[in-house]
């Protein structure tokens, strides 16, 4: 028997909650919560959700997997290089975090480029220097096949990311902060657009690290 739990609309229903609480009460919680699907098995054990498999090209060229990020903390989020509209915003939120917790080797940054055929490793190199990243030990710019990354940002990371003539420079994505625990289970979902919530994410970070 399985017994399902909260989907996506749920996520989002928790994620503006959790965004809307007072500072002074969202920086006394010490125990994050575990977001998305889950379901208990047979075995009465709930099962949470998790990101699933991946394997894409960072800036220097080498392949990141989910054993990359294993036993660590990470944030993900997803943009384009050739961005109009959010993504400068989001890169320059996502510096304090870089800036916060880069030296720790427990802590790494995942950002997807949903527009992998023209962000290709060089250009994701060029543009990590330009944000003055000059190696991937801990924040890796990722490139790969168009749909497995839209498909690992709908389904495991719950948030926007699809190819969308329709919208400015021809794609749609979010500008969500997805922070990941330990074992792959979603922990908090930040608008990477706001400062008052990379506040959020910034001292959230240290209740996974143990710090």
């Amino acid at each position: 028997m399985k017994i399902k739990g909260i989907g996506i609309l749920a996520l989002v229903s928790v994620w503006i909650f959790w965004q809307c609480k007072p500072a002074s009460e969202e920086s006394s919680q010490e125990v994050l919560p575990k977001l998305g699907n889950w379901h208990v098995d047979d075995a009465g054990d709930t099962v949470y959700h998790q990101i699933a498999e991946f394997a894409f090209i960072n800036q220097e060229g080498d392949t990141i997997s989910n054993q990359d990020v294993k036993g660590k903390v990470y944030v993900a989020d997803f943009f384009f290089t050739s961005c109009p509209t959010i993504c400068p915003i989001m890169k320059k939120e996502m510096l304090r975090v870089h800036e916060a917790f880069g030296d720790n080797p427990n802590f790494k940054i995942l950002s997807h480029s949903i527009d992998p055929t023209y962000d290709t490793q060089e250009v994701l190199k060029d543009y990590a220097e330009k944000l003055g990243i000059e190696n991937a030990k801990t924040w890796n710019f990722l490139t790969g096949e168009p749909q497995k990354i839209y498909e690992i940002g709908q389904t495991s990371y719950l948030t926007t990311a699809m190819e969308d003539q329709n919208e400015p420079g021809g794609f749609l994505h979010s500008g969500a902060f997805v922070l990941v625990d330990q074992e792959g289970h979603i922990r908090g979902v930040y608008d990477g657009t706001k400062s008052d919530q990379v506040d959020n994410l910034i001292k959230d970070i240290p209740k996974l690290l143990g710090s």
